[in-house]
């Protein structure tokens, strides 16, 4: 992992650095720090791997393979602690980052617009375009929400009565959210009653109004699917549900959270028996070559299916885990048929 890390800061660094003039040393520093989260997250499963692959055509060149093997071991009985280790290496990794990669990109995107891209003006709006939310018996409609959570542009509400008729709809330029005191900025309130034909609507300058829902669940609804824990992205979808709105991205988003734990896993049940197969033939340069193709299927496939889920073709739970079955029993066949 230290060494992949190096290399892609290395990589990016100066890939930033001729974009980005005039960036402040502390800045890029700052940037790749809560960078470093993201990118461990997704280089994890093929450190495992290369791990696993390494140890075994290790033991292999020395012929301690073939020892255990005379022992009455099978390979899956020989690669059993790696396994062990790796899935435990997977969970630790699973949760670290459910908590801390949320955290991390909100500062790693305000490091990126407000220091690197010199366009701050940017940062309010890079996750908070047109937001649906439901409160009840209201809907409302955001156009832009900051980071912070707590301005808005472009408000529109939508008030209904117990038969879902709707009896007020209130427009605001902007808003300042305090939890649920909001504070409305040049908007109108239009009311809609069955004695007039006609909708009365008034102008105001301020108004303010209490909601149901604080900010922090508001701030979630602006938020990409990466910017959210699990919890967090299922109440989300949740609520969305319930205002009848399309969450299928954030399904597929939701599964794949659980699937890419996984990964790691299934790599290494791929990459054992290669490992293990080819070792007098091509040696341990070979082995480290079988790797980077399996990562490379592994990610195409994986992606291809992530892809297909949020286009609607396949159900997000399959999207998310059928790369990870189909691999992992790959992996287990080639396993079982390698006479060791």
């Amino acid at each position: 992992m230290a060494v992949f890390l190096t290399l892609f800061s290395a990589v990016d660094a100066m890939s930033t650095l001729t974009e980005y003039k005039g960036v402040a040393p502390s800045a890029l520093v700052k940037y790749y720090l809560f960078y470093f989260p993201e990118i461990i997250r997704q280089l994890l499963p093929v450190a495992c791997l290369l791990g696993t692959i390494l140890t075994l055509s290790s033991l292999n060149k020395a012929n301690e393979l073939v020892a255990l093997f005379a022992a009455g071991m099978s390979l899956f009985r020989v690669a059993l602690p790696m396994l062990i280790w790796v899935t435990l290496i997977s969970a630790v990794g699973y949760v670290s980052s459910d908590r801390i990669i949320p955290k991390t990109i909100k500062e790693k995107n305000y490091i990126l617009y407000y220091d690197l891209k010199k366009e701050p003006h940017r940062f309010s709006t890079i996750k908070t375009d047109k937001i649906w939310y439901r409160s009840k018996n209201s809907l409302f409609n955001i156009q832009t929400l900051n980071a912070q959570g707590n301005k808005a542009q472009g408000l529109t509400m939508y008030f209904f009565n117990e038969d879902w008729d709707l009896v007020q709809m209130i427009t605001a330029r902007e808003v300042s959210i305090q939890g649920a005191q909001w504070a409305l900025e040049k908007g109108t309130v239009t009311v809609f009653t069955k004695e007039s034909s006609f909708p009365l609507t008034s102008h105001f300058k301020t108004k303010n109004i209490v909601m149901a829902e604080d900010s922090k669940d508001l701030q979630s609804a602006g938020q990409t699917a990466d910017m959210m824990s699990q919890k967090e992205l299922k109440h989300f979808i949740e609520k969305n549900r319930q205002a009848g709105l399309d969450t299928l991205a954030y399904e597929v988003d939701y599964q794949s959270k659980f699937g890419f734990a996984f990964a790691g896993i299934v790599m290494c049940l791929l990459g054992i028996p290669f490992s293990v197969g080819r070792a007098r033939s091509g040696g341990t340069m070979l082995n480290v070559g079988i790797c980077l193709a399996l990562v490379f299927a592994y990610y195409v496939f994986y992606s291809s299916g992530i892809t297909l889920g949020q286009h609607g073709t396949i159900p997000p739970v399959v999207a998310a885990w059928a790369p990870n079955i189909i691999m992992a029993t790959l992996g287990l066949v080639l396993l079982k048929r390698l006479k060791r």
